[in-house]
């Protein structure tokens, strides 16, 4: 049976298109490796496949499910759907967002890991916040190799030094670097690999989806659903029973615009109680003076809530990659 080809997984965000195309342009035709990219587009269109194939020899297409894993060819995740890998073919999954992002970069990293084990390479390339860093974890833990783009060298260099943070990476180099480095690790791993890498785990693994063993009160932006914490080394994370997932900094941020989203939909219905209220005054003699009253009591705490959406607020950063609200 002939070898697997070496897997490298690639995630990237913010300044992510030019990244990815470098790399492209740079790897080598016979590259004995199969590249799976994963950019947070969420459901835009891409024509991120088209743009790869005018610059480098490697073959680019949007993935679909059931695809083959064939070495030499580059597997982009397509708009709104996750990427992941299974032994000897890929997938593409509707599943929750991860970081408020499909697709999302963990969820490639994580089934990478757990599909091919120490033939996996995983990267990191520029993006804000942190998406990757958990999956880049669990890559290293099942024996794979790490590697991030030099934080300095990134356009956004939030992910990257989230990464340097939280996980013991290999290789830190700038972008102009790591394509030959790819070229020299995947023939490491082409060389010592005598079977399919479909590894078992090995060490402590990520354990997001089946040890939420530690409540905390805090529910999810995007269902509302009981958040438990999950600690992976030094990184904490938020999942629900829905399989939503957020690390602690993407958190802080959704559930900023969750709140948000709560105190406007209470100003709106302050103020359409005010309406009411004023309508049912003009209508009713015998009791015109207690809807004027409940008017204004209801224009007052509209007034207030308008005062505190306008207000500063304290934002640690955490990256420039702002999530949305979205659902699913």
């Amino acid at each position: 049976m002939d070898a697997a080809p070496a897997i490298i997984v690639v995630g990237a965000s913010a300044g992510g298109v030019e990244a990815v195309r470098f790399l492209a342009a740079a790897l080598p035709a016979d590259l004995r490796a199969a590249v799976f990219v994963v950019l947070h587009i969420g459901a835009h269109k891409s024509n991120l496949p088209w743009l790869l194939n005018q610059l480098g020899p490697l073959q680019a297409v949007h993935a679909r499910s059931g695809d083959p894993i064939r070495a030499g060819h580059i597997y982009v995740a397509p708009p709104d759907h996750h990427l992941v890998v299974e032994p000897g073919c890929v997938r593409l999954t509707k599943g929750p967002r991860e970081n408020w992002a499909r697709p999302a970069i963990d969820p490639l990293f994580r089934s990478a890991a757990r599909a091919y084990g120490a033939g996996v390479i995983g990267v990191i390339l520029t993006g804000g916040l942190n998406d990757g860093t958990a999956g880049l974890y669990e890559v290293k833990q099942r024996g794979g190799t790490a590697v991030v783009q030099d934080p300095a060298d990134a356009a956004n260099p939030s992910m990257p030094r989230s990464a340097l943070d939280h996980v013991a990476v290999d290789h830190c180099l700038p972008l102009p670097l790591l394509p030959g480095l790819l070229a020299s690790l995947v023939a490491e791993k082409d060389a010592s690999q005598t079977h399919p890498a479909h590894a078992k785990p090995s060490g402590k693994g990520m354990t997001a989806e089946y040890k939420l063993d530690q409540p905390v009160a805090v529910t999810c932006p995007d269902c509302g659903g009981a958040l438990r914490r999950i600690e992976l080394g030094t990184l904490v994370q938020f999942g629900c029973h829905i399989g939503h997932i957020y690390t602690a900094e993407v958190m802080v941020a959704a559930q900023f615009a969750a709140m948000e989203v709560s105190l406007a939909a209470a100003m709106r219905s302050l103020s359409e109680r005010a309406e009411l209220c004023r309508l049912m005054a003009e209508r009713s003699h015998a009791a015109g003076a207690q809807w004027d009253a409940a008017m204004g009591e209801a224009r007052d705490r509209a007034a207030a809530l308008r005062q505190l959406l306008s207000m500063e607020w304290v934002h640690p950063d955490a990256g420039t990659d702002a999530p949305q609200p979205s659902s699913g």
